[in-house]
């Protein structure tokens, strides 16, 4: 099943959707910058000076200079945005509607007193062939899909560790144990490398603060600057998004009733950028990370926060929307980042527990469906305030083949490590069975499965 846009038909009609959001980003963000008298003033002053500073294409700028809200619409404009222009000139929302209908004012203004436009011959339902749009959410993979989700990365991404690396302290001895468990990974990873990684995370406190905690948040933007989070930007290069792909994994997913968030513009903090620098190395910022990114928060820092269940659920509706891909053929990784046990506060700080850490990495392999009846009290009382962070790593494994009839996974590397930080350190890559791009990682070794202290 491929994804349906049946709003699409729907004559004189375009849905802003995300597609239509990230083609209309920068033409939105100028009409959003009109609720400001100063801007306003500039504007009419030097209306093409003006559109300068906001990137916008060849299209959107005539649009606008010609007050063509059809094509304003058509190049990714909402009506909310674009009627800040229209205000700015004066016109009224009946005149802006007006309009784009191809009638005067006057006769746009006597159709509404006269009781608007009638629905008939103006909606998809008169249209012969007409049927409604299925609701049927896939419970198997498709075989024919162009996006293959191959392997499933987990891993802790504890601040410090991209400290460690950051200023060349991966010899000394406290950190030398900690990265030999990524040395494997990182072989894999040269021989290995996807066209796009679904990295699943969580915010500290960076891109997000007090005034908004969104649940769930799905990145859709062409690029994310590396954050300062207080003691300058890691020396990372910033992470390039995949936009088209990210708007066909919203559009589906929210289908599939889950309400996300989509963010055009973020930064992202070392919840994203330590496992990337563990997996591929100590890059500069002027280098570039051998894949593209997909960012998907998840509030796990202010209760409520999503249940394991939850969390699963989401990674079933992502692996939905991979196969219903009709692009390029793409090579898709999935990463749950986070964890392990940890707490960061009160006079608890300092909680490891290896046994449970090691369990939990125990039913993601054998039970993830299990794992989700843990409750939030059963992570926090084990693993620490923080150590809810795992919930994040059901999202990867709910995704994966065998929860969609298909075979079950095949543990390639397994790693275990206390301490590092404040952190217990968990590890895994899972890969699925029929992966078609999947190699043994050059003198790899065999996989281990080590616990150290």
């Amino acid at each position: 099943m491929t994804l349906d846009k049946p709003y699409k038909d729907i004559p004189g009609t375009t849905i802003y959707d995300a597609e239509q959001a990230r083609k209309g980003y920068n033409l939105n963000q100028f009409a959003m910058s009109l609720m400001k008298p100063e801007n306003r003033e500039r504007f009419l002053a030097d209306q093409s000076a003006y559109l300068d500073e906001w990137n916008l294409n060849p299209v959107q700028k005539q649009a606008v200079l010609d007050m063509d809200m059809n094509t304003m619409i058509a190049e990714g404009g909402n009506i909310y945005f674009l009627a800040k222009i229209g205000a700015t000139h004066g016109m009224s929302f009946q005149q802006m509607a007006g309009s784009m209908t191809g009638m005067t004012e006057a006769a746009y203004r006597d159709m509404m007193v006269g009781g608007g436009r009638r629905p008939e011959g103006n909606r998809l339902k008169d249209l012969d062939g007409w049927t409604p749009p299925s609701n049927e959410k896939a419970q198997t993979m498709r075989p024919d899909a162009p996006a293959k989700f191959t392997s499933a990365l987990f891993t802790s991404h504890v601040p410090a560790i991209g400290a460690a690396m950051d200023l060349g302290k991966t010899e000394e001895p406290y950190w030398k144990r900690v990265f030999d468990g990524y040395e494997w990974t990182r072989k894999w990873a040269k021989d290995n490398a996807p066209d796009v990684v679904i990295l699943v995370y969580n915010d500290h406190a960076t891109a997000f603060d007090a005034s908004i905690i969104p649940t769930f948040v799905l990145g859709t933007g062409a690029e994310y600057p590396v954050a300062d989070e207080g003691y300058g930007p890691r020396p990372v290069p910033d992470v390039k998004g995949y936009p088209e792909f990210a708007a066909h994994l919203a559009q589906s997913i929210i289908q599939d009733d889950f309400d996300l968030t989509l963010v055009n513009e973020m930064v992202v903090d070392h919840g994203l950028t330590v496992p990337l620098s563990l997996t591929y190395g100590e890059l500069g910022p002027d280098e570039q990370w051998p894949t593209r990114v997909i960012p998907l928060a998840v509030n796990v820092v202010q209760y409520p926060v999503p249940s394991a269940r939850r969390c699963y659920e989401l990674g079933k509706a992502l692996r939905r929307a991979i196969d219903k891909w009709d692009g390029e053929e793409l090579n898709v990784q999935i990463w749950g980042t986070g964890g392990m046990s940890h707490q960061l506060q009160g006079p608890r700080a300092g909680l490891i527990n290896k046994e449970w850490d090691n369990a939990f990495l125990d039913h993601l392999i054998a039970d993830p469906l299990g794992l989700t009846e843990w409750p939030h009290m059963e992570y926090v009382d084990e693993a620490g305030s923080e150590g809810i962070e795992l919930v994040d790593w059901l999202i990867a494994r709910g995704a994966m083949d065998d929860q969609f009839q298909g075979g079950e996974p095949v543990v390639d590397h397994r790693f275990y490590h206390v301490p590092a930080s404040n952190t217990a350190v968990g590890h895994l890559v899972i890969s699925n069975p029929a992966a078609p791009h999947l190699s043994e990682p050059a003198s790899a070794g065999a996989n281990p499965e080590e616990t150290t202290e």
